[in-house]
């Protein structure tokens, strides 16, 4: 089984899925786009070796490509976009209901933030395609029994009777699980994904019993990581020698002083946290639980005691926000913190993972034109941000997971998502391009001076991330794509 980390150590892996199909059945249509049809052959799988085709998709992917000029980014569109559903999806339908699990990409397990982050740029196609519909619905149903199985793990098995490599952690293992790291955007997400399902649909038939059962353990949990009167329950410990998997102080962290805050032990990262309130997360936090108080009011859904605990604990972090999470920086004026402890502390960088702080308008936790996050960016986008990183192949945001020097292209994604400066969206989508090292695909990280230097050939979040940016584009910018020589 692999991890992240060890992945990292093994980037020449690359899965059979992702194999390159050297015909011209698989080559672009020289005559739409005018250029060799061998020069850039699909990366994607075979139609028989393919876990999901969604005839909504397929015919973006065809629309799109017709919009953009540049022959290496219609290609790199054509196998990033639909990648989640190639090669990580596993749809069948389990007692009467459509379940779908979703693996990373070379992890065989399902991270609950990564499988809606996957998932989530397929949303707008939905009701275009009921296949796609139920193959969302059957994500959401299987969230439901992860978070019912364990709120506090981060990541899961299809088979509930696996035990994990990592069973021997200091936390309370279960079989089924993968991995159990607290982190705040663990709950946050299902959430994000339901009501995004809901909203592009009208189908409320999600929203059963053990979904909210469900949701009143995500209320339980961030009650009891806001600490307000003892530690909770939750612990974690791990013998490694990789110091941002540990967690000090018998696995409860470093102290955090009460203020409303959500605790959060590790980072999207799956990196522990330095101090435990990790701004961005609790952001998120603060914007689904308006989500919980938006769907629980529903006519169909009325539970007046629930939109009551979701509206209590929501106004709780925003209290802890406003009074402990936004910090005055000695250049750029106030700016939003990446941790807080609560007793004054603060803990400035951001991490390429998301929630992050450059990622906040693409979850809605804030508006992009917000001078508290434009003053926020400017930290992030320069050498105030220890992880913010500028080289020959591009420049960019890190972060501890992948070491010194290593850029994301999430990070480089997420800042043309987020902009509304064409001249920046371009510069972005052009590193983009060039940081795929001829692959056809994106990675976790490259290199700040080498783009062959890169770990994970197989992730499909960020893959499918780029074609979520490629699409949004198509849409606000076009003749950005119309630019052959972006």
């Amino acid at each position: 089984m692999q991890t992240r980390r060890k992945f990292i150590k093994n980037t020449g892996i690359l899965s059979a899925g992702l194999l390159a199909i050297q015909s011209e059945v698989f080559a672009f249509q020289s005559d739409i786009f005018n250029f060799p049809m061998n020069q850039f052959v699909s990366k994607r799988p075979p139609l028989a070796e393919r876990k999901f085709t969604s005839e909504a998709i397929e015919a973006a992917i065809v629309r799109i490509k017709k919009q953009i000029a540049n022959p290496e980014l219609a290609w790199l569109f054509e196998n990033c976009f639909p990648n989640t559903l190639d090669t990580t999806v596993d749809f069948e339908i389990i007692d009467g209901k459509p379940d779908t699990y979703v693996i990373t990409g070379d992890i065989d397990a399902m991270w609950l933030r990564d499988s809606t982050a996957q998932i989530w740029p397929y949303l707008p196609f939905v009701k275009e395609d009921a296949k796609l519909g139920e193959l969302v619905k059957g994500v959401i149903n299987r969230q439901t029994k992860c978070i019912l199985l364990d709120p506090y793990a981060n990541a899961f098995y299809k088979d509930f009777i696996k035990e994990s490599e990592w069973k021997n952690d200091l936390t309370k293992m279960k079989p089924g699980i993968h991995e159990r790291k607290w982190e705040i955007d663990s709950l946050c997400y299902p959430i994000r994904l339901a009501h995004g399902y809901w909203k592009k649909t009208g189908d409320i038939s999600l929203f059963d019993k053990q979904w909210k059962e469900a949701m009143l353990l995500v209320l339980q949990t961030f009650k009891e990581q806001q600490r307000m009167h003892d530690k909770g329950p939750y612990s974690f410990q791990r013998e490694t020698a990789w110091a941002t998997d540990g967690v000090p102080l018998s696995g409860y962290g470093y102290p955090v002083k009460p203020c409303g805050l959500i605790v959060s032990t590790f980072r999207p990262s799956d990196d522990s946290t330095l101090f435990g309130y990790l701004i961005p997360s609790n952001m998120f936090a603060i914007e689904v639980l308006g989500y919980l108080m938006e769907i629980f009011s529903l006519p169909e859904m009325k539970d007046t005691d629930l939109v009551a605990k979701a509206k209590e604990l929501q106004e709780q972090v925003q209290k802890g926000l406003k009074e402990n999470g936004i910090i005055k920086h000695p250049k750029f004026g106030k700016i939003i913190a990446f941790e807080v402890n609560g007793y004054g502390s603060f803990h400035m960088m951001d991490d390429a993972n998301v929630p992050s702080l450059l990622s906040l308008p693409y979850l809605g936790a804030i508006q992009p034109d917000s001078t508290l996050y434009l003053n926020t960016r400017k930290v992030v986008l320069s050498e105030n941000n220890p992880f913010f990183y500028k080289g020959k192949a591009g420049e960019g945001v890190g972060g501890p997971h992948t070491g010194a020097d290593t850029i994301w292209p999430m990070s480089i994604i997420l800042r043309a998502i987020t902009s509304v400066d064409e001249k920046e969206i371009r510069m972005c989508i052009s590193n983009l391009i060039k940081t795929n090292a001829d692959t056809g695909f994106m990675h976790e990280s490259f290199h700040k001076d080498d783009v062959t230097k890169f770990t994970r050939k197989w992730f499909a979040w960020a893959n499918t991330l780029f074609g979520e940016l490629i699409v949004h584009t198509s849409i606000k910018y076009p003749h950005i794509l119309s630019d052959k020589n972006i």
